[in-house]
């Protein structure tokens, strides 16, 4: 083993054997404080409810011990460099996840974020010193965070597990991470720095952070992701700003379980609550939040996002009657605000083909939702319908023509290649097929399986043919003649049936080959190959097998799509064998997302899953085009990419994959604007938790 592996499972097992110790000593340390509590506490309901803690704590501390180091053993491995894991973390809740969470989740949530905020805030440098250590060890000369299994959202994460798992109520262990929060925080800063210096005794030096400058004269690059700012502006920190809305506050307002006066009649379901002025207050305070992440969000263009801002008062008057309108994604105010904020993703510069007519509209749907009148909700459905079917009009027929061409051809090029799958598999399996030279079976598993795969998928067009009339039959027929004819051992004992089959043989693989048009000049290595297999089976009768010949590269068994010269014309395909000659974005103008988070990201979503609605760029006849995946194979073997310009192409998922790789294609957005600068809303109101009624 490397000494830098070696230096990381030594670390790894030293915290584990120090584990031992600091857990017995963290919980005696509980202890101690809800005692402390206990007799400080002025009330007597307080006083009993520290009791109660207490007590359920002594009956319960060694199988608290026990159950967290196993938690915590567990969750250090799962949390290893190339595992895909994730700590549980406030970050993690999305705003739909959200709403469907249960009160008592919502408050487990809030729970771990305070204790969170308070361990990270005391171990943050110790944390950090560690951390670049076992990069280091791990090869890598950047920080990367989630190399470290020992940080401190997976420790808390095993704790909560732990507790989780004890017969006790939420009170309870709410007052144990209460009290507890700090002590385990001290506990875990003794922990870095003793691993740290073991580290530093053993040679290893700290892995250096990159540092990420913004480019200059950019305004719409440097995208970071929403919900990973270090620290809140200027303005978010303000006194009142964002402090009302906490992650229980927004999850009543979602569920619709805030209350409303009782002398006030209930409304319909949409606007359960509408009455209320808490209910409204947080509703706007909600569309106030989102609309502020829109304008700032860096892959729009800014005059998109200064327009965007000119729909808050509508907004926020449509949020008054139906507060919970965000929410709902077929909501006609959501669902024309999803749209805009789409459809602007296309653009990266004011001078692209569309923008100005894009512009045009949107400023004109303000204008209308500014007009006065008491009919504003109603004014929503018939500007999103007119703005549809503007963005669908604006492409030309023939474009419209081509793309529903292109899919409709990569529906047949999936299921043909799917069916040539099983096709080969049923050759593999026949008992000659192993005996046949290498060449030959290369050949049968690859374009020769096409060729049946086709001939079946066509099969219903060949109705009252004869059995020995339908091509699928004919093509599978002559595998026994081909594979026993070159087999010299065996051909060369009949020579008689050898020129009888050779010409039939050689016939129906042309014609089939033809019949998928398959490249002649592909095929005529093979073919040279078989006919010089005939000659030595004719002009021999030895008995020991022919060496086998040199492979023939065009037939390799390949498991990615295979596309007739016709195809990969209708659907403007990209063969990922030209990616390597292409140039990447090297010295050119960066891109909205670091490509390290990109990276990162593609951890929990490998790019080959990408879906349809996701927005890429792509380096291609050298710039950068901006496109959007507006067709995924149900499989996920194809992908076909429109442009703002009109121009499609597709690719496969090798293709996909390897074009990220290459940082020549990077994702802009795999899901909405709006839903993004929701989540974030989710995010601003967790923080404004952890420190509400803090611990």
């Amino acid at each position: 083993m490397d000494a830098d592996l070696q230096a990381f499972d030594a670390c790894l097992k030293e915290a584990l054997v120090q584990t031992r110790e600091w857990v017995p000593r963290w919980l005696d340390r509980l202890n101690a404080g809800l005692k402390d509590k206990e007799l400080s506490a002025r009330h007597l309901n307080d006083k009993q409810a520290f009791v109660e803690a207490r007590t359920a704590l002594e009956s319960r501390r060694d199988l608290i011990a026990t159950h967290f180091l196993a938690a915590l053993a567990d969750a250090v491995g799962n949390a290893m460099p190339g595992n895909d894991f994730q700590a549980q973390s406030g970050k993690a809740v999305s705003f739909d996840e959200l709403e469907l969470m249960g009160d008592d989740q919502v408050q487990e949530t809030v729970e771990l974020a305070r204790v969170q905020q308070i361990v990270n805030m005391t171990v943050d440098h110790e944390i950090v010193e560690l951390t670049a250590r076992l990069c280091t060890t791990l090869g890598m000369q950047v920080v990367t965070v989630e190399a470290n299994p020992l940080r401190a959202d997976v420790i808390v994460s095993a704790l909560m597990k732990t507790l989780k798992g004890l017969n006790v109520g939420p009170a309870i262990r709410s007052r144990w991470l209460q009290t507890g929060a700090i002590s385990l925080g001290n506990e875990l800063q003794g922990l870095y720095t003793r691993l740290s210096n073991q580290l530093d005794r053993m040679g290893v030096e700290p892995a250096g952070y990159a540092v990420v400058q913004m480019p200059e004269g950019r305004p719409n690059s440097g995208f970071a992701p929403l919900g990973e700012r270090s620290s809140p502006t200027q303005d978010e920190a303000a006194p009142g700003n964002d402090a009302l809305l906490t992650l229980d506050h927004l999850h009543q307002l979602l569920v619709g379980n805030l209350g409303q006066p009782d002398d006030e009649p209930r409304r319909e379901a949409g606007t359960t609550g509408a009455g209320n002025a808490m209910v409204r207050t947080l509703a706007s305070e909600v569309v106030s939040l989102m609309l502020k992440q829109i304008s700032a969000d860096e892959r729009l263009l800014p005059p998109v996002r200064e327009m965007l801002q000119g729909m808050k008062p509508a907004l926020l008057q449509v949020a008054r009657t139906d507060p919970r309108f965000f929410a709902d994604r077929q909501n006609p105010a959501r669902r024309l605000l999803d749209a805009i904020t789409e459809h602007s993703l296309a653009y990266t510069n004011e001078q692209d083909r569309g923008y100005a007519a894009f512009s045009r509209q949107v400023r004109g749907i303000i204008d209308t939702l500014q007009k006065p009148g008491s009919d504003l909700a109603d004014r929503f459905p018939g500007l999103l319908q007119h703005f549809n079917r503007s963005q669908t009009e604006a492409m030309a027929p023939e474009q419209v023509q081509a793309r529903g061409l292109a899919v409709k051809t990569l529906v047949r090029v999936e299921q043909r290649n799917l069916l040539a799958e099983r096709v080969a598999a049923e050759f593999r399996s026949r008992n000659d097929f192993d005996r046949s030279p290498g060449v030959v079976r290369r050949f049968l598993t690859g374009p020769w399986a096409q060729v049946v795969a086709q001939a079946r998928l066509e099969v219903s067009n060949a109705t009252g043919l004869g059995t020995s009339e339908v091509p699928s039959m004919r093509y599978s027929d002559i595998l026994p003649d081909l594979l026993w004819s070159t087999q010299l051992a065996v051909a060369s004992l009949n020579r008689p049936r050898l020129v009888k089959v050779i010409p039939s043989l050689l016939r129906t693989l042309r014609e089939g080959l033809d019949s998928i048009d398959y490249p002649r000049e592909q095929t005529e290595a093979f073919f040279q190959t078989l006919m010089g297999l005939h000659e030595a089976a004719y002009k021999t009768q030895r008995a020991e097998p022919l060496q086998d010949v040199q492979p023939s590269q065009q037939f390799e068994d390949d498991t990615e799509p295979w596309m007739q010269p016709a195809e990969a014309r209708d659907t403007c395909f990209m063969d990922d064998s030209l990616s390597d000659t292409q140039p990447s974005f090297v010295d050119t103008q960066p891109m909205q997302r670091e490509w390290v988070e990109l990276k990162a990201e593609m951890v929990a979503q490998p790019p080959s899953q990408l879906s349809a609605g996701t927005w890429v760029d792509l380096w291609q006849d050298g710039q950068a085009v901006r496109c959007q995946i507006t067709w995924a194979s149900p499989h996920g073997t194809l992908f076909l990419f429109s442009g703002a310009n009109g121009r499609s192409l597709s690719m496969t998922r090798r293709g996909l994959d390897r074009l990220i790789e290459q940082d020549k294609l990077r994702v802009v957005a795999d899901h909405g604007v709006v839903n993004q600068a929701l989540d974030e809303v989710a995010r601003q109101a967790w923080l404004n938790s952890a420190k509400t009624d803090g611990i």
